[in-house]
């Protein structure tokens, strides 16, 4: 959850840094927003990535677990 909110936050912050978007107007055209909103971005999708792939290898590990036990 933290990283898709952070993603979002760091698009936001992108595309307000590009201009694309409206919004605050300190960020609006500010180069340096798009570099920060970037960057914000990837660390959200990093996170998000590794909570997706831990929970599918808890969902692994378990049913692998109950299978092993039973023969």
């Amino acid at each position: 959850m933290v990283g898709i909110l952070l993603l979002l936050a760091g698009t936001v912050f992108a595309l307000q840094g590009a201009n694309v978007i409206g919004g605050s107007s300190a960020m609006n055209g500010s180069s340096t927003w798009i570099y920060v909103g970037g960057l914000l971005a990837v660390i959200g999708l990093l996170i998000a990535i590794m909570g997706f792939a831990s929970k599918s290898s808890r969902g692994v590990m378990a049913s692998g677990g109950a299978q092993s036990g039973a023969q």
